[in-house]
């Protein structure tokens, strides 16, 4: 069995937004209280999450994660990965803790983080231990087969990820056809959908709904959402086996 947790929902800017006072960040509905895009998934015993943003600390406290076994990076940019010093407060490993990533993203966590590999005088104690996995094709954690999915997020290329029959996709413009092959047979995608109104380098809520016909999921979730979206209205107007993800939402995927 697969578990799947949202960690977060959100796009860059999170929600509320800083300073809005727009209906949606006003809005008292929980769903539409977003900390920036994350994912939990469990299985085999092992937990796995996919990126690492600024709220990492509080969405692990808020899903009563107590350990961690592997972290997924889809790209590098500041609301997936400055979360990632927080990994040192689990409990120690007996290796450390492997981190997948494209080459890029790596080159880029090693300038952001430099005391982590040892560019700086930290005690071992105040510096995650992790080791980078420059990834190029599919790898294994847990006994499961994790397999990258390049998209395009605007002019970068960065990663998607598929498990089993599980797929998730964040800041995404366009999936290549090659990429289109490696989602073929899905029985669950989250695909990011910023807003109704286009955007240069993400999918609109139209263009998501255009690529799940295409991929034909049994069951899709958007995230990665703007505070243009509100959680009850977007879902009203939703397709079946389209809803709209929010934090805390979890579900299995057999």
């Amino acid at each position: 069995m697969l578990n799947i947790h949202f960690l977060g929902t959100a796009t860059s800017s999170g929600m509320p937004v800083i300073g809005c006072r727009c209906p949606r960040c006003a809005s008292t509905d929980p769903r539409n209280q977003r900390y920036r895009a994350s994912l939990l998934m469990k299985w085999n015993g092992a937990n796995v999450i996919i990126d690492t943003g600024p709220e990492f600390r509080l969405q692990v406290i808020r899903a009563g994660i107590d350990r961690l076994d592997a972290v997924l990076y889809t790209h590098e940019h500041a609301d997936h990965i400055y979360g990632l010093d927080d990994v040192r407060m689990f409990p120690d490993h007996s290796a450390p803790l492997p981190v997948f990533c494209f080459p890029r993203t790596a080159d880029a966590i090693e300038r952001v983080f430099p005391y982590v590999f040892g560019r700086a005088t930290v005690a071992a104690t105040s510096r995650p231990s992790i080791s980078l996995n420059r990834i190029d094709g599919a790898f294994d954690i847990g006994g499961e087969t994790v397999t990258p999915v390049p998209v395009w997020h605007g002019p970068t290329a960065i990663l998607g990820y598929r498990v089993r029959d599980f797929a998730y996709i964040t800041d995404c413009s366009e999936i290549p056809p090659k990429s289109m092959e490696l989602l073929s047979g899905l029985g669950t995608l989250v695909l990011g959908a910023l807003r109704h109104e286009p955007h240069p380098t993400h999918y609109t809520v139209a263009q998501a709904l255009e690529v799940i016909t295409q991929i034909r999921p049994r069951r899709a979730f958007l995230t990665h959402i703007g505070h243009d979206l509100d959680h009850e209205e977007t879902s009203a107007s939703l397709p079946p086996g389209v809803e709209m993800a929010y934090d805390a939402l979890e579900f299995e995927v057999e």
